[in-house]
């Protein structure tokens, strides 16, 4: 559901998320008018803004604590691949990633658990060197064009059988 290699990936984000939580925790605890509270709850309230796990209703440090795994999942770019229908598969998303035909604005992205900010969200698009952007045939369609792909060694192996 979204394209994960192992478990250990959804361990990696559980962990990334109880660390936030207990962060935020720790600053629900102190009075509202603690300068440490506004400054450092106003700043992990942005920050989940900009990944898009929180909505803008949603400005407020209780609602930090309510965040869950999927929420994050989603915002993985192996998993907004698949929603912008650049593939047809997770395991697809997670391959044109690994070839690097996948780029967030100008920066080419090699890892399918990257997170996706919201303001780069409309900027994910095929690498401008990767033959799925443009029109050119790839390594394979190239090799058949010549008449060297396998194919065409098969068909010729045919023939000289036949022919003896």
């Amino acid at each position: 559901m979204y394209a994960l290699k192992n478990k250990r990936e959804v361990w990696r984000v559980q962990y990334m998320l109880a660390k936030i939580r207990k962060a935020a925790r720790e600053l629900l605890i102190l009075a509202e008018d603690d300068p440490r509270r506004m400054f450092e709850g106003e700043a992990l309230v942005n920050r989940m803004m900009r990944l898009g796990v929180l909505k803008p209703e949603e400005r407020r440090l209780d609602y930090v604590l309510g965040l869950t795994v999927p929420q994050f999942l989603e915002r993985r770019l192996a998993t907004m691949v698949l929603k912008k229908k650049m593939a047809r598969s997770h395991h697809e998303a997670r391959v044109m990633i690994y070839q690097r035909h996948i780029r967030v604005g100008k920066q080419l992205v090699n890892i399918p658990s990257f997170m996706v900010r919201v303001e780069n969200e409309s900027q994910i698009t095929h690498a401008q060197n990767s033959s799925l952007a443009s029109n050119k045939p790839g390594r394979t369609k190239k090799m058949k064009a010549k008449g060297k792909g396998k194919e065409h060694k098969r068909a010729e192996e045919v023939e000289e059988a036949g022919d003896e």
